[in-house]
């Protein structure tokens, strides 16, 4: 593959306009000049014929402007009838195929680019139209695809053959048409969602030398005109591109209960439940959302229930502020409505979920809370003997007593008598915010306890800072567990949903200490956009001087290393991990590392709806100088987290 190094840059073509130059010295005639044909008979039989004779010219430095003006095209217009009409399918098929059997013809010219755009434009065409996918199909593009999916060529081409193949078994029309390969696609896929982020990192981003990297797909990442950071950025987004449109063409199989032995493998469970689509792909629910898919199935089900490792990240991802928060708790529910399943995770899931008790809307849907509380408390009253578990009877009982008995005490109660809770209420948290600031911290978190208890339900605003504000002690005392319960409580009880910004910190600060990178970036994140939200406002003078708390982007940074797609691949490829992991990092490795992080920053900021032209950030503010916390307390958080946590004013 040395000589494909030394490529010219892919080309970016465009149709000649009627007054440009466009003809070659080709035996096929030039394909511009038929396009541009004004009499529509003339110009049909001359894209057909092109069509036909294209993939049997062996020397033709036009093909792949053709090929690219030719994706442009499929690109810019996918419902045009015009070229599938005239034989764009074939001509395509033809072409993947004489590139997988004739390595001298692919090494030709820039003959090298012609696979990618030949399954790219079956894709493109094939996206949103059922009848150019049975088209496709009949045409024979399906087998040609299957050996890009298989590896015949680089992980590029495997990018464009699965999305084709992807849109083509997501049609009801042309599902049976594939499935008649559907245990090869359906291995095929899993194996390239569990190893493309490795295949890619060895074979592109980690190579140590610039000038190793096959330089065709540097010019297909870039269109020719990138640099470093522009090639390591599309790899990243194409790399979680190739993992996500797998998962999809496991899904089109899953949903019609195709295959299900092989999905539901256990290792693969596992993988699935820890990809997601990164920061590169956002719009994807990644692993999370094949597995919701398997929960309406009961084989699939009770192999997910016998995974502990699935179900703890369905339980993180239902308490953190991620965009498929509602699919984890989904799934969670599903488990716990199958009798056959519902004992075998109730006693993770309970310690998770009962926590969301009080959600009122998530995901589009209203009234989450009572959903879950209904599913944890079905037969809690005639089958307690069958839950042996005393921490999941403890939980249950208190479910039962917040959302049965105490609410029917406090439903026909007095104003008057409301009224004066309320006052109690503000006192005790008053007396808790002194114990807090004089360092009593144990002292203050007993206040608040005493406050929560008291708080009537109805009461949801006091009863958010109460909650907060015990997080905020048991983070002091380094309770991460703890510290993760009480903000999610008050993060449920806000309105919208997660948008409380000193919970979201705290629970950023908590799930740091377990080691959660993701949910602890994903609150960091929200924590940042609510600072903005609370701040529209205010006058345009201040808009311009809003600034990212300087504690907040410290964190973002910190878990963007630690959750970057390429993580895991780059620790398995270092050889000797712990020692190269202590080694100091050369300057330009580390300017490297700091642009990436910059620009992944300025990325999520846009794509959460943040204010763009942000001035520079500020200090983080300093709150112990107020109050004396017991140094102990300090060492008692550095020795047990052995992560920084910044306080915040209770």
């Amino acid at each position: 593959m040395n000589s494909l190094k030394k490529k010219e840059k892919v080309p970016i073509t465009t149709i000649p306009s009627v007054d440009e130059k466009c003809c070659y010295n080709n035996p096929l005639g030039c394909f511009f000049c038929i396009m541009k044909e004004p009499n529509p008979s003339i110009r049909s039989n001359g894209i057909k014929n092109y069509f036909k004779k294209m993939p049997l010219v062996d020397e033709d430095q036009e093909l792949v402007l053709v090929l690219s003006g030719l994706w442009t095209m499929a690109m810019s217009q996918p419902n045009d009838k015009e070229l599938p009409s005239l034989g764009i399918f074939e001509c395509m098929a033809s072409l993947i195929n004489k590139g997988i059997n004739n390595k001298s013809w692919l090494q030709k010219n820039q003959n090298i680019y012609i696979p990618y755009y030949a399954a790219h434009i079956i894709g493109s065409y094939t996206m949103n139209n059922v009848e150019f996918a049975m088209k496709a199909l009949d045409c024979g593009v399906l087998v040609p695809l299957l050996e890009l999916l298989k590896g015949q060529m680089t992980w590029v081409e495997q990018r464009v053959a699965i999305r084709a193949i992807g849109h083509l078994a997501s049609y009801e029309k042309t599902f049976k048409g594939v499935a008649i390969y559907e245990e090869e696609i359906v291995k095929l896929a899993m194996k390239l969602a569990s190893t493309c982020l490795e295949v890619v990192y060895k074979e592109f981003v980690g190579v140590k030398g610039l000038n190793m990297r096959l330089k065709y797909h540097c010019d297909l990442l870039t269109r020719g005109v990138g640099g470093l950071e522009m090639e390591n950025s599309k790899a990243e987004e194409w790399a979680s591109q190739l993992q996500c449109w797998s998962l999809h063409l496991l899904n089109c199989f899953a949903i019609k209960e195709r295959c299900l032995n092989l999905i539901c493998e256990q290792n693969f469970l596992k993988e699935l439940s820890e990809m997601w689509g990164g920061l590169a792909n956002y719009t994807s629910p990644g692993g999370v959302g094949l597995i919701r898919v398997l929960c309406y199935n009961k084989d699939g089900r009770r192999c997910i229930a016998e995974s502990n490792d699935v179900i703890k990240n369905l339980c993180n991802l239902s308490r953190s502020s991620d965009d498929w928060q509602y699919m984890g708790t989904d799934c969670l529910l599903l488990l716990l409505a199958d009798s056959g399943t519902r004992y075998k995770v109730l006693e993770v899931a309970s310690m998770c979920l009962v926590d969301l008790i009080e959600l009122r809307t998530l995901g589009g849907r209203s009234n989450v809370g009572n959903t879950i509380t209904r599913t944890l408390l079905a037969d809690f009253k005639q089958r307690k003997v069958k839950i042996k578990n005393i921490g999941v009877q403890q939980v249950l009982e208190e479910i039962w007593g917040l959302k049965v008995d105490r609410k029917k005490r406090e439903q026909n109660m007095s104003d008057e008598k409301l009224e004066e809770k309320r006052v109690m209420v503000s006192l005790m948290k008053q007396q808790g915010n002194n114990s807090f600031w004089l360092g009593k911290i144990e002292e203050a978190m007993m206040k608040y306890s005493e406050a929560l208890d008291l708080c009537p339900l109805r009461f949801r605003k006091e009863r958010i800072v109460l909650y907060s504000n015990r997080a905020q002690c048991k983070l002091l005392l380094g309770e991460a567990n703890d510290a993760i319960s009480d903000t999610t409580k008050a993060l449920s009880l806000s309105s919208p949903t997660n948008s409380h910004a000193k919970s979201l910190w705290r629970r950023s600060q908590a799930y740091d200490m377990k080691g959660l990178a993701k949910e602890s970036l994903m609150d960091c994140i929200m924590f940042v956009n609510c600072c903005f939200k609370m701040n529209s406002s205010s006058s345009s003078s201040m808009k311009k001087n809003m600034r990212i708390p300087y504690y907040a982007v410290r964190m973002i940074n910190k878990q963007m290393e630690s959750t970057w797609l390429f993580k895991n691949a780059q620790l398995k490829a270092c050889d000797g991990v712990s020692e190269k992991l202590n080694q100091p990092h050369d300057e330009p490795q580390v300017r490297q590392k700091e642009k990436i992080n910059v620009r992944a920053t300025r990325i999520l900021l846009q794509k959460k709806g943040f204010i763009e032209g942000l001035s520079s950030i500020s200090e983080e503010p300093q709150l112990i100088e107020k109050g004396e916390i017991s140094k102990t307390k300090l060492e008692i958080i550095d020795r047990d987290s052995k992560k920084y946590v910044f306080t915040q004013t209770v």
